[in-house]
């Protein structure tokens, strides 16, 4: 990745803004993920974030001259780049997002990490993905709690036809994982651009086949407990630098905090005081 991202100038007001959820939509949201294994969030993102988001992932595409990935599973035509945050500031608002993140940490709770942050951008004539769960290689039997919480964000519309994530509702809830190939009965979770998919790591599901000829542009935003591996080391993957001018929260989303003020210290001090000039400050109680 880069050593430093491309816009460090701020944007400003990013568009206008949908309300943002109330305590009630927070709850049902989560109640369908307990319940069905995932919610849509129609328009979370407004369409100037969206386009900002959107462009920013084709100038660095052209940039660096990246190519499409090279594996059956993660599409022959299907262009990611992974470690988003180091690129463009832009970025940061997406783990943040308030319409969002509430959502997340009421399926896990507020001490989560963000485990992965990648774009899939599915060319046409890409085939549809196995199907799969993201907790396949944790050694847990199933069905468990919720550990992962994925969102899949729409840059642009998507269908049936253009590989919309197909996914199997309810199956979360089963005792065995998917055999990738094998035929099973799938929805596909289609939603207009700025609106989010959000479901448990545990769901059935897989990139659909893109049969259109333009692209499907989506980013692809995990998250995981918070005494869980990340997916993506953040700490060595982001440029100290760069995480220096984050929040306060985006700091400890990646995993510059603490896990129940114990888990993560450095000599019973948090990793955020690497960070900072105010040198160690000892945790109370560690």
């Amino acid at each position: 990745p880069p050593a430093m991202f491309a816009s460090k100038a701020r944007r400003g007001a990013i568009g206008e803004k949908r309300e943002m959820l109330t305590e009630t939509e927070i709850e049902a949201h989560a109640a369908r993920i307990r319940d069905d294994g995932y919610t849509v969030i129609e328009r979370a993102a407004s369409p100037e974030l969206v386009e900002g988001l959107k462009a920013a992932l084709l100038r660095i595409e052209r940039e660096h001259n990246l190519g499409t990935a090279k594996t059956s599973f993660e599409g022959f035509k299907t262009v990611r780049i992974n470690n988003l945050l180091t690129y463009d500031d832009l970025f940061w608002e997406v783990p943040l997002h308030e319409n969002v993140l509430p959502v997340v940490e009421r399926v896990l709770d507020r001490e989560c990490l963000l485990s992965s942050f990648c774009s899939l951008v599915l060319g046409p004539g890409q085939e549809a993905q196995p199907m799969h769960e993201d907790t396949q290689l944790i050694p847990l039997p199933r069905p468990h709690v919720p550990i992962i919480c994925n969102t899949m964000w729409a840059l642009t519309d998507f269908t049936a036809e253009n590989g919309a994530t197909r996914i199997v509702p309810g199956s979360h809830k089963s005792a065995a994982a998917p055999v990738p190939f094998a035929p099973c009965d799938t929805i596909a979770a289609e939603m207009k651009r700025g609106s989010v998919l959000i479901f448990n790591g545990s769901l059935w599901h897989g990139g659909g086949a893109n049969r259109t000829d333009t692209p499907r542009i989506g980013l692809a935003m995990n998250y995981c407990a918070g005494w869980m591996r990340q997916q993506e080391n953040q700490q060595l993957g982001i440029p100290i630098a760069v995480a220096r001018s984050f929040s306060p929260r985006l700091r400890k989303l990646v995993g510059f905090g603490l896990y129940k003020n114990l888990i993560g210290h450095i000599d019973k001090c948090s990793p955020v005081d690497l960070l900072d000039d105010a040198g160690p400050r000892p945790v109370v109680g560690l």
